[in-house]
């Protein structure tokens, strides 16, 4: 039988987030049911519950960093069992055949990737809904274990925080003696902070706000550059291998692209739709530099990439809140009143409305 789930949904582009009750499919026998504990608020949420990407499927319930406890298992499954701390991210299926699934590559999947929320489920056509809700069912493939050495609900942001940072960084082969600039100090930025600094790169914050400095170097930065003085931007002329641009909203990337050494890159992992104001030419050319993009992680990169985070004791840095607040969340993230992300705790479903 389908499992009838509680949960926070937008119904439309316009309305908050409010209770909301819904179906989850009957498991299949390659399927984990987990009982959601935590569930992280991720920029994407809004994006997503306000149509600004121009998709949005309604009615609507968000939330792709996800941990839980499995309560069931399907016929199938064997790498899971009751009671096991697991997580889901962005995905919770792929076409499974494409060359870039073979490759562990499932976000970039050539059918497209069945996305955790917002998406339709490939197989019976049905809406995905995401983790703000007590319950959901994934194929056992899509989900991760959580080590008990993570604080489950500092782990949460790692599903999508964690692993869009560490993807590029682990995909340029940043190490001892990389020079590394992360442009933005948010949800994604801090994490980019621990991991580039743990990888043991020599790591610069570019930020706009000069109070920023202190907590920087609390993440991990070496250096901090106030990137709208204009000396201190000449003063780090090719000082860079890699940029790690984590700044969701449109932005000049033509400074930031003049501090890149010779074959350097700047890596995009928020959607600046459109790039404004346009590229010039000779940034790139003058230099042999590049503009590149990731977006999130395969399925067995992000377990290793959560191994490494047991192994080294790296977890974001979190505010708890309950569901029914998650509309003034909301609007404190547009304000960037946030360090650095927001985490429901999904037992306050519980409470009244």
């Amino acid at each position: 039988m389908a499992l009838t789930i509680q949960g926070y949904a937008a119904q439309s582009a316009t309305t908050p987030l409010a209770p909301h009750r819904f179906e989850r499919r009957d498991p299949r026998p390659d399927d984990v049911v987990i009982d959601i504990l935590y569930c992280g608020v991720c920029h994407s949420d809004i994006h997503q519950a306000r149509n600004e990407w121009h998709n949005s499927i309604y009615p609507m319930v968000p939330g792709h960093e996800i941990i839980g406890r499995v309560s069931a298992v399907g016929a199938e499954v064997n790498k899971f069992k009751v009671g096991d701390m697991v997580g889901i991210g962005c995905m919770v299926d792929s076409c499974q055949h494409c060359g870039a699934c073979h490759a562990g590559l499932e976000q970039y999947c050539a059918e497209g990737a069945t996305w955790t929320y917002n998406g339709i489920d490939r197989r019976d056509g049905m809406p995905t809904f995401g983790g703000y809700s007590e319950r959901i069912v994934s194929s056992d493939k899509f989900v991760v274990s959580i080590s008990d050495k993570l604080d489950p609900k500092a782990a949460a942001p790692l599903l999508c925080a964690g692993i869009t940072t560490w993807s590029p960084l682990r995909h340029w082969k940043i190490g001892k003696g990389s020079k590394v600039a992360i442009v933005g100090l948010g949800g994604l930025g801090h994490m980019g902070l621990k991991f580039a600094k743990a990888m043991g790169a020599d790591v610069t914050l570019f930020t706009r706000t000069p109070d920023k400095e202190a907590e920087a170097r609390r993440l991990g930065a070496d250096h901090v550059v106030l990137s709208t003085d204009p000396a201190q931007m000449k003063a780090v002329s090719r000082a860079f291998d890699f940029i790690l641009d984590t700044v969701p909203s449109p932005h000049d990337l033509n400074p930031y692209l003049e501090t890149l050494n010779i074959d350097g890159t700047l890596c995009l992992v928020g959607l600046l739709e459109p790039i404004e104001p346009a590229v010039a030419a000779h940034n790139v050319v003058i230099g042999r530099r590049a503009i590149a993009g990731s977006a999130i992680g395969g399925i067995a990169e992000t377990q290793e990439m959560l191994d490494y985070c047991a192994e080294h004791g790296i977890v974001s840095d979190i505010e708890m809140i309950d569901i029914q607040n998650i509309n003034q969340a909301y609007e404190r993230m547009l304000k960037s009143d946030v360090r650095y992300r927001f985490v429901i705790d999904l037992a306050s479903l519980k409470k009244a409305a």
